[in-house]
């Protein structure tokens, strides 16, 4: 690989017109390609880089903004800034599994209930669950990790009262497919899988850690069991940097 030049070259000429915080971001998006700076490890800290480049703390800042625009670093609140690992591939088929998916791609899955509600089923999610509407369902609001790295953030339908108390289960095993067990579906299969993109929105793009307005990709699904009866029904938020969703027939 080719070492980037030294920081002070960048700024060896102060009045060329560019940017102290673009030289900024060049210099270190550089380094992230030549990988001195290696996908997953943290950039130093705001006053380190300040010091390193002979600036204030604002124009690094402003740096960091731009890279994170661009996918290249995510901000992890009172963690510090960290260089996005390499996307990794998540496959779609008749039994799709995230934790299954990362294991294959050699990452630490986990899971995590943001929010839980029981709450009645408006028409869509009625439609997709094959229940009345007004019929109670339990809505999980969850996170799905990679390394401790948020790839997916959504909202899961449950019906109800077959999956009282799913919360719990979800709690405790991080993962939907240990916490359908625990309630007898040993087994279950994708029934519809509905693939778009848009942009984050403000809310999502705190949850994934991304800058506001980066791409995502929306996973709507519906999860049946083995007697063909629907069991979940999902809208998941993906980091479009992140992963890329490999569709398996």
């Amino acid at each position: 690989m080719t070492k980037p030049a030294p920081a002070q070259e960048f700024f060896a000429n102060r009045g060329d017109g560019i940017a102290a915080w673009r030289k900024i971001a060049d210099h270190l998006e550089a380094e992230i390609a030549g990988g001195l700076l290696a996908p997953g490890g943290q950039l130093p800290t705001e006053a380190v880089l300040a010091t390193r480049f002979t600036v204030n703390r604002h124009t690094v800042r402003r740096a960091l903004a731009e890279l994170a625009d661009k996918g290249l670093v995510r901000t992890a609140q009172g963690r510090g800034t960290f260089v996005e690992a390499a996307r990794l591939a998540y496959p779609i088929g008749t039994r799709t599994r995230f934790s299954q998916n990362m294991a294959q791609e050699g990452r630490e899955p986990g899971g995590v209930v943001l929010d839980a509600a029981e709450i009645e089923a408006d028409a869509r999610i009625a439609g997709l669950l094959a229940i009345p509407p007004g019929s109670l369902v339990l809505r999980l609001h969850t996170a799905r990790l990679a390394d401790g790295v948020p790839i997916a953030i959504g909202h899961s339908h449950f019906p109800l009262p077959r999956f009282a108390g799913f919360e719990a289960a979800y709690r405790r095993f991080g993962a939907v497919t240990p916490s359908f067990a625990a309630y007898g579906v040993d087994d279950y299969k994708r029934r519809e899988t509905r693939v778009s993109a848009r942009f984050a929105s403000p809310e999502e793009a705190t949850g994934l850690d991304i800058a506001p307005g980066r791409p995502v990709m929306v996973v709507d699904s519906i999860n049946v069991d083995l007697d063909g009866v629907p069991i979940q029904a999902t809208r998941g938020v993906f980091a479009a940097d992140r992963a890329e969703i490999v569709l398996q027939s």
